[in-house]
């Protein structure tokens, strides 16, 4: 169906295929857990977690704040849901939604105690983050004996999970690096395995993990831009279908004079007879001002059409001096062949960082089959 607006189509069947890709480089026993925070990156986490959780997909979710696991509570979810970075100004509502905080340092750990005491809490599951290296969150190994000689024989909480993450396993020029990231997260193994009669389940592997390091799957592994469609790996990438698509439209040609300017602070002077196609999506949708004067680009009947000028907040102007065109015809921002990976790489960025800036205001449509 031709595009008549600006619409992010997210590929459901594509979604499914790729956590099955994922889960086939594990072992049977190896849980999964989606990770669904920032919206799920970009594509919206209530309509993601439920697709999967109807599926049978995954064993856990993670979301990075606790606002994100209401939602999926809200909306129905049942699975268990990790909150990677909550503050303690959560744990009401961390109860209230039965959400799993995780304990990342010696304050939050302090507090959630005293707060379970206080509430009377019996074997509230909590997760440890242990820092092997990234040195973002987490309790360093000579923190550990301390945070373990508070939980041990603490009946208001368990443990559920004990989890890190890697710093740089899609470089395998960091191999070393990260295969000390794994020998330092057994080490913790050890101490927790010491201190704890029931089993702690172990997981450090993201997407990267999951594909370069299968001998540190542990007893889970984590994936957020895996599920979505990106391998981080070239040589891994055809196994993968990015799943967002963002289409739009020309609203409107314009042809420019030589000298004619085009766009805010005349971002663009035209040194030759210039077309122009305005298309409606700009910085407010997620298009940021970086992938403007020609860094980015979209395709208009598998043409290039690179940017002009600087990106508006409700539009971006492109090239289509040698594309034959017409106003209200299909524009493709990027797609499963022109990925969000590529226009990202143009100027500088992570498809990470494209994908999650993707504004809600975008019309969503679900495909699947």
């Amino acid at each position: 169906m031709k595009t008549e607006e600006t619409v992010l189509e997210i590929d459901l069947t594509a979604l499914e295929r790729n956590i099955q890709y994922l889960k086939s480089r594990l072992k049977p026993t190896t849980w999964f857990l989606a990770v669904v925070k920032a919206s799920s990156y970009g594509n919206e986490a209530t309509q993601i977690a439920a697709y999967i959780e109807k599926k049978k997909l995954a064993n856990y979710f993670a979301v990075a704040y606790t606002s994100e696991g209401i939602a999926l509570r809200k909306r129905g979810i049942s699975l268990p849901i990790i909150v990677l970075h909550p503050q303690s100004i959560n744990f009401d509502d961390i109860i209230k939604y039965q959400l799993e905080p995780t304990l990342y340092s010696l304050r939050t750990a302090h507090l959630f105690l005293e707060y379970a005491e206080k509430h009377q809490l019996s074997d509230y599951p909590v997760h440890l983050k242990c820092n092997t290296g990234l040195n973002r969150l987490g309790f360093d190994f000579n923190q550990i004996d301390e945070v373990l000689s508070l939980l041990k024989n603490n009946g208001t909480v368990k443990v559920k999970t004990a989890y890190s993450h890697l710093a740089a396993s899609e470089d395998m020029n960091e191999k070393v690096f990260t295969e000390n990231q794994i020998q330092r997260f057994i080490a913790f193994q050890e101490k927790i395995n010491q201190t704890f009669a029931h089993k702690v389940i172990y997981h450090q592997c993201n997407t990267s993990g999951i594909l370069n390091y299968p001998e540190a799957q542990f007893d889970m592994v984590r994936s957020g831009i895996g599920m979505y469609g990106f391998a981080n790996d070239a040589a891994l990438q055809p196994y993968l279908t990015p799943i967002m698509s963002l289409k739009s439209v020309i609203s409107q040609i314009h042809c420019l004079e030589i000298g004619d300017s085009l766009g805010y602070n005349r971002g663009y002077i035209a040194d030759h007879i210039t077309k122009t196609a305005t298309i409606p999506v700009g910085h407010a949708d997620g298009i940021n001002r970086i992938y403007g004067k020609g860094k980015g680009f979209i395709f208009i009947h598998g043409k290039k059409a690179p940017i002009l000028g600087n990106v508006c907040m409700d539009m971006i102007m492109v090239d289509i001096t040698h594309i034959d065109c017409e106003e209200g015809d299909e524009v493709i921002v990027f797609d499963k062949e022109h990925t969000a990976e590529t226009l990202a790489e143009s100027a500088g960025t992570i498809s990470y960082e494209l994908m999650t800036s993707m504004a809600h205001r975008i019309k969503r449509l679900y495909i699947e089959g």
